[in-house]
């Protein structure tokens, strides 16, 4: 049987059936399969060094962003990790996140107390209120996750100050 000398696949007749190339004249002793093949490369280099471990690591505006993504638990985790707990852009976004979170937690602590104190009128009201509160918050979340995606230093007007003393 006869294989190609361009993609090595079996040849029925004057060309392979895979690639089209014309097949080379068969020898007497019969063909055999190419050793190597010119026309193909690995997807991968064998013998390669393997990449550097601190090259896989995120950047800094990416766990900037990651910091607001579940508020004190990520602010934490990339307060404490090592290679990001020494970039100042990072700490900075993390309190950030941190004192954030905190805002909104207390925020909703006080609205609950009032909301229990209101007659019930007046509840329907609060209600609503805390609605608006709830989405501005929701928006002000994801407006800091995007900016320091971008690699920008968004300061919020009391904690931003907070936590660029603290970064």
């Amino acid at each position: 049987m006869a294989f190609c000398s361009n993609c090595g696949a079996s040849v029925e007749g004057a060309f392979c059936v895979r690639c089209g190339t014309q097949a080379a004249p068969a020898s007497a002793a019969g063909s055999h399969p190419p050793q190597s093949n010119p026309g193909y490369t690995p997807g991968y280099t064998t013998g390669s060094v393997p990449p550097d471990p601190s090259a896989a690591g995120l950047t800094d505006n990416v766990a900037g962003a990651l910091c607001y993504a579940v508020g004190l638990i990520t602010g934490i985790i990339f307060l404490v990790l090592a290679p990001y707990n020494q970039s100042k852009f990072v700490r900075f976004h993390a309190f950030q996140a941190i004192f954030f979170h905190c805002a909104f937690i207390g925020t909703y602590i006080v609205e609950t107390m009032v909301f229990i104190a209101l007659p019930y009128g007046v509840q329907v009201i609060a209600s609503l209120l805390w609605m608006v509160i709830w989405l501005g918050t929701l928006a002000l979340w994801i407006l800091l996750m995007i900016k320091a995606y971008q690699g920008e230093v968004f300061k919020l007007p009391v904690i931003g100050d907070l936590a660029a003393k603290q970064a």
